[in-house]
């Protein structure tokens, strides 16, 4: 057997599909002109040749070019997906997403429309706040005409994404943010309500400090005219807050971010404030600035100890993680940006996000539940110990390539940022005096990158390297694939697979119980409660262990976290406002919530209506008191491309199947 097949049969078949199908080359004809590995030779020395920039020579290059590779085909390590498909290629477009300024001026929306075309072309996603957009019927003095307002002015960029998603290499994904004292605040909440509008967005309301602390006081809050700054209006906080719920219980949408918490560690605060974020909500950026991203298979990150049991591997996951971020540096020197003024940000920026996926997967080789103290406890021992070694490598890079441009004035400049953020709260990885050291190297040397850590989704590169998704638990440890031919074939978590075989358990009827039971081992009696605890399901696991583990990856992370919350169809409204007050005491910068087949139908209207400056809320619905159909009757979402039932998790729909994903 020849070292390239060796390297291939580390790939599952339906691995090897979905690169064939979304990341080879092709020909005139639509037929692949590269093999797999050919992708991640291709990759490896286009990524690794920025190095000739800084003083290196080619073996130098060659030699960091086969760690790449091996990093990469040994599944430690993925990109995130426009590095894997342009990375070598005439397009050399490697950032995921982008986010662009829209200020209160037609000219300035439309050229923002342009460039959000040609992002969309290059294979990016675009994130916007409108929240500069004066209300709607606002007088325009220079015509004397009146404002259409901000959710008028999204669907423009709504149908602009709809006519060219189709001749881009993915489909174009958007952000769309209004800060909660925008004056068309309850406009935007109610614009997604009924599914027929803004289908190429994710939308999001900003929230204030000052807001959140008004809902739980019950009082008052203004609505500000952003081009006059003054207060036109005020709205009972609560109130406003329930609709936020209503909707989100209703159809998942708008998300919120906790936009203090997002700018309180804004790296570079007199560039700007951030006011968006990347269209699955773990990069908060400033406008034209892009996201460079790749995540850790924390599954490979795993040996047997001198008993002979499971452990994490730290000295591999150093070494990972140094390496990656040596990669993502690069990536931003190599990338091919889409707008000059993307290049001019991304480069005095350098920001570059470093996650992880095979959460799920450390967790049950470690026989350790997902819903654990244990669990969280790990969680944020693993994230201390990348964000460190992340920040130690970028230090590294600034004594030989230099610190980001931005550096002066940003939250490293002069201070002991890491030490007094981290003081105290160690996990038991990274001691305050460590930190306090690394301060010193910063203040000394710069560092290179403004951020390096990052929660993002994974999408299609977890389903290459064999990886659970993100930091999520998984959808199902048993669940049928339909093949092209369809026929069915019984998909098996492979360490559950493992596992049941150690314990004499394992049959194809148990595992056909088990797919038949939603994918679930939970109650089903032949499986051992050992077992049940550490194989759990999104749907498993309560609201709050999955907010515990995201404020776990969020403590030590420079961007935020890229997570769903999964409910059941029976979840109230209640149960998501609490989850709702418990991550803004968490201190995340953000939240997505789904409640299971709440997307299917939508057979009710909501209206807003003011009564002597109060909010009314009249629901007018079908059987209010059924949140949904019963399973039995729903009509299941299904995947564009192949036809299969898809998931939502990490903030998007993902087919199981065939890999189509809204997602990098």
């Amino acid at each position: 057997m020849t070292s390239d097949v060796k390297e291939l049969a580390q790939f599952s078949n339906n691995a090897i599909k979905v690169l064939e199908k979304r990341y080879l080359k092709r020909d005139i004809n639509g037929n692949p002109t590269e093999t797999p590995l050919d992708l991640f030779h291709r990759v490896a020395y286009a990524i690794a040749s920025a190095d000739l920039q800084y003083g290196k020579t080619e073996a130098d290059v060659k030699n960091l070019e086969n760690q790449f590779f091996n990093f990469m085909t040994d599944k430690s390590f993925m990109p995130n997906s426009p590095t894997l498909m342009n990375a070598g290629r005439e397009l050399g477009q490697l950032s995921a997403c982008f986010v662009l300024p829209v200020d209160d001026s037609l000219d300035s929306i439309f050229e923002t429309i342009k460039n959000t075309a040609l992002i969309h072309k290059s294979g990016g996603g675009t994130g916007f706040s409108f929240s500069r957009l004066r209300p709607k019927n606002d007088v325009v003095r220079s015509t004397m005409g009146v404002s259409s307002g901000p959710v008028s002015f999204m669907e423009v960029f709504n149908a602009a994404t709809e006519a060219v998603k189709q001749g881009g290499t993915r489909r174009g994904a958007n952000m769309g943010i209004l800060r909660v004292d925008h004056p068309d605040i309850l406009d935007f909440i109610d614009a997604k309500f009924d599914g027929s509008k803004l289908n190429n967005f994710n939308i999001s309301v900003a929230v204030t400090d000052k807001f959140m602390n008004a809902v739980m006081n019950n009082t008052d809050y203004e609505l500000i005219h952003p081009r006059t700054k003054k207060p036109v209006k005020r709205l009972n906080a609560k109130q406003v807050f329930d609709i936020i719920v209503d909707h989100a219980w209703r159809n998942g949408e708008p998300g919120i971010i906790f936009i203090d918490q997002i700018n309180k560690y804004n790296p570079t605060p007199k560039i700007g404030d951030i006011e968006s974020t990347n269209p699955c909500g773990e990069v908060p950026l400033l406008p034209y600035e892009a996201c460079n991203l790749g995540s850790i298979n924390l599954g490979k990150m795993l040996k047997e100890n001198e008993e002979g049991n499971l452990e994490v591997d730290w000295e591999k996951l150093a070494y990972t993680t140094k390496l990656a971020i040596h990669f993502l540096d690069n990536v931003i020197t190599v990338n091919n940006y889409p707008l000059p003024q993307i290049a001019e940000m991304v480069n005095n920026n350098r920001k570059i996000g470093l996650g992880v996926m095979g959460w799920a997967d450390m967790l049950m080789s470690l026989d350790i539940a997902y819903n654990s103290d244990e669990g969280v406890d790990l969680a944020y021992k693993v994230m201390e110990f990348i964000d460190y070694q992340s920040k130690v490598e970028s230090v590294a890079l600034a004594k030989e390539r230099g610190k980001f441009k931005n550096f002066t004035d940003s939250i490293y400049d002069g201070r002991n940022f890491l030490s007094e953020k981290y003081a105290h709260h160690s996990a038991g990885m990274v001691s305050d005096e460590q930190w306090k050291e690394l301060d010193e190297q910063i203040k000394q040397y710069g560092i290179r990158n403004a951020t390096t850590t990052c929660i993002a989704p994974t999408g299609t590169i977890s389903m290459i390297a064999g990886a659970s998704g993100g930091i999520e638990p998984l959808f199902a440890i048993v669940f049928i694939r339909n093949v092209m031919d369809g026929t069915e074939l019984i998909e098996i978590n492979p360490i559950f697979e493992d596992k049941c075989k150690k314990a004499g358990i394992y049959s194809t009827e148990l595992m056909r119980k088990i797919s038949d039971n939603h994918g679930a081992v939970s109650h089903i009696d032949e499986i051992p409660e050992n077992l049940q605890k550490v194989f759990v399901t999104a749907h498993d696991v309560a609201p709050e262990w999955h907010v515990k583990m995201q404020a776990a990856f969020q403590f030590h992370n420079d961007n935020a976290v890229s997570k769903t919350v999964n409910f059941n169809e029976w979840a109230t409204r209640e149960d998501i406002e609490k989850t709702y007050y418990l991550a803004f005491t968490s201190g995340l910068k953000g939240i997505t919530v789904y409640r299971n087949n709440s997307r299917v139908f939508q057979p009710m209207n909501v209206t807003t209506k003011e009564d002597k400056n109060k909010l009314k809320i009249e629901v007018k619905e079908i059987k209010d008191d059924i949140p949904t159909q019963s399973a039995g009757e729903m009509k299941e979402i299904k995947c564009p491309e192949c036809g299969t039932p898809i998931k939502y998790s990490e903030g998007c729909y993902i087919c199981l199947n065939c890999g189509h994903s809204g997602c990098s």
